[in-house]
């Protein structure tokens, strides 16, 4: 079975969808991740007219560009939130993505005390019947407080459910995590789901995020293990530049041009 490997359309903050996949488009991809992260970028948002999200299915389908993820970054522990999440799950099934992605959240309560993974499990568990009802896997990010893969296993294995994994992003485990990722990797790679490939240069807490072989990640390590593992989750390119961000489009375009021939030249087919 071939590795589905698409584009975050994250890589292209700051512009429009189109333009993200018209990018992804002329590198060779034929996948992509659409972001709908409230207040950073919504290039797909439920409250988008019908007639815009048809435009956009159109344009998909014009550049035999397949959305088979969504960024849906919610606050997953606040309850006030769980609606917009709920709506970013109904528009990923509006699209025909298989997965949705988001980050735990601050796992907070409200008397600032943390919240055990018990309860935050917990609170992921509520979305289980919307994930079934829509034939979707919510895969968890290494993120913020949740910035390793062994944590989020915990977490995962808390849940139960298969329907809830993790994603892996490689670069988020070191600017969040400060891990090894190849072994951080090791200790979970059994409920990673998803990865978003991403590179990190600089110091860990420096946001610096280059095109893929041009940080300091060892991605044969990564890729290694994977096999080892017999795993073949979906790869989605994520580039998030510098915290000055890219200068134009053409400096993204070319990033995920690189991307894609730092993937090709490693033996994987787009």
């Amino acid at each position: 079975m071939k590795r589905i490997i698409g584009v975050n359309s994250n890589c292209y903050h700051g512009y429009s969808i189109e333009e993200a996949i018209r990018g992804a488009s002329a590198a060779g991809f034929h996948y992509i991740e659409l972001t709908a992260t409230k207040g950073w970028t919504e290039h797909v948002f439920p409250d988008q007219s019908f007639h815009r999200l048809l435009e956009v299915k159109k344009l998909l389908k014009e550049y035999n560009m397949t959305p088979f993820a969504m960024s849906g970054h919610c606050n997953l522990m606040d309850r006030e939130r769980m609606e917009d999440f709920i709506e970013n799950i109904k528009l990923a099934a509006f699209f025909g993505c298989d997965y949705i992605v988001s980050s735990v959240g601050e796992a907070h309560l409200k008397d600032q005390a943390v919240a055990s993974n018990e309860t935050v499990a917990q609170h992921i568990s509520d979305f289980i019947p919307y994930l079934e009802e829509f034939d979707m896997t919510l895969v968890l990010e290494v993120h913020g407080e949740h910035g390793n893969g062994n944590i989020l296993k915990e977490i995962v294995n808390l849940v139960g459910n298969p329907r809830v994994k993790i994603n892996y992003d490689t670069a988020n485990a070191i600017f969040y995590g400060g891990v090894n990722v190849a072994d951080d990797l090791k200790n979970c790679a059994d409920q990673v789901a998803y990865m978003h490939l991403k590179d990190k240069a600089g110091q860990q807490k420096e946001w610096n995020f280059p095109a893929l072989g041009e940080g300091e990640i060892d991605f044969s390590e990564i890729f290694k293990i994977l096999k080892e593992n017999e795993n073949r989750c979906p790869f989605s390119i994520e580039i998030e530049f510098t915290k000055k961000g890219p200068r134009d489009l053409k400096e993204i375009d070319e990033a995920v041009k690189k991307s894609a021939l730092y993937l090709q030249q490693a033996g994987f087919e787009l």
